[in-house]
C-alpha cells in the first residue's frame, strides 16, 4: 500500500512538472495542474481505501 501511494505522488509530481515545461498560456496550464492534481487525490484515497 505504501508503495503504492508513494508511486502515485511520485506520478503527479513528474506530471506536474512536465506540465510546467510545456509552451501554452498560464490558464490552460492552472486548468491542467487543476485536473492532474484531482486525479492524483481521488487516486490516493482509492489506496487508502476510501472508495
Amino acid at each position: 500500500m505504501l508503495v503504492g501511494v508513494l508511486i502515485t505522488f511520485l506520478v503527479v509530481i513528474l506530471i506536474l512538472y512536465l506540465i510546467n515545461l510545456l509552451p501554452i498560456d498560464g490558464r490552460a496550464k492552472q486548468i491542467c495542474r487543476v485536473v492532474v492534481i484531482i486525479l492524483g487525490v481521488i487516486s490516493l484515497l482509492k489506496y487508502i481505501a476510501v472508495f
